[in-house]
């Protein structure tokens, strides 16, 4: 029986996708025996595993040419589980329980507002024929991967360095904003066609050379809450600028003479 390589290249991205799908219901797992900080925290390191595994899949079909419609749909949903359901479960039970029902609707709202997210994504990102597109320098809200990386760092951080100052009431107000910067239509570098110019460069160098600082200074754990929020950072100021310079030239244009 004669294999065939090139079919069975399609298998390895999807490896990489599904490891992620392993990392976020075994954190499930954990936090559904036991709730300790402890638990928490083996929990959150787990989903610390599954970025690395989401970041890759996406590379590895690149390298080997293997991009299919099935691995842009698993994706979706390997993130709608270990982003979102996970992710939810654990800041729960880390700080939202303390809030009762309003800490579990919170929690809801971001698994919603990725759910959201992720399908606006796959409608957009495939061609007419079901084909992925070729990523592009922007995409459309914040990616669940990003958001939920914000969140597992600071339960991280905050197992590492003691208690961080980070109140139930403060961590619903955060969940709510990245559930709302995912539906948003506000655009966030994909870092996938990245062409660099001065504003690039000094952005990436400012975000990379504080997250050295606080590494050093403060704890390296912090480094990746600070990574991780830089992005989200970088995403505003660019929609800032990209909304004051519109403004500019609708002022400009309104100021000139007709014709």
């Amino acid at each position: 029986m004669k294999v065939d390589l090139r079919k069975t290249l399609f298998i390895l991205p999807n490896l990489f996708t599904l490891s992620s799908v392993l990392c976020g219901y075994y954190a499930i797992l954990i936090l559904s025996e036991r709730q300790t900080s402890d638990d928490c925290y083996r929990a959150a390191l787990l989903l610390i595993v599954a970025l690395c595994f989401d970041g890759s899949d996406g590379r590895v079909a690149r390298l080997t040419k293997t991009q299919s419609q099935i691995g842009v749909q698993l994706d979706s949903l390997a993130d709608v589980i270990s982003f979102g359901v996970a992710t939810a479960v654990l800041v729960y039970h880390w700080s939202l329980s303390e809030l009762g029902t309003a800490g579990m609707l919170v929690g809801f709202v971001f698994v919603a507002a990725g759910a959201i997210r992720l399908a606006r994504f796959n409608v957009v990102s495939t061609e007419d024929d079901g084909q992925p597109h070729t990523p592009g320098k922007y995409i459309q809200g914040l990616p669940i991967p990003a958001a939920a990386g914000i969140l597992i760092s600071i339960v991280v951080a905050n197992h590492l360095t003691g208690k961080l100052p980070f109140t139930p009431i403060i961590i619903s107000a955060l969940v709510i904003m990245l559930s709302v910067f995912m539906v948003s239509a506000m655009p966030f570098r994909s870092f996938k066609d990245l062409r660099l110019n001065w504003r690039t460069v000094l952005l990436i160098s400012t975000a990379l050379c504080v997250t050295v600082w606080i590494a050093v200074k403060v704890h390296p754990s912090m480094a990746l809450v600070w990574l991780l929020a830089a992005y989200v950072i970088i995403g505003i100021v660019e929609s800032l600028i990209a909304l004051m310079n519109k403004a500019r030239d609708g002022i400009a244009k309104a100021g000139q003479p007709p014709l």
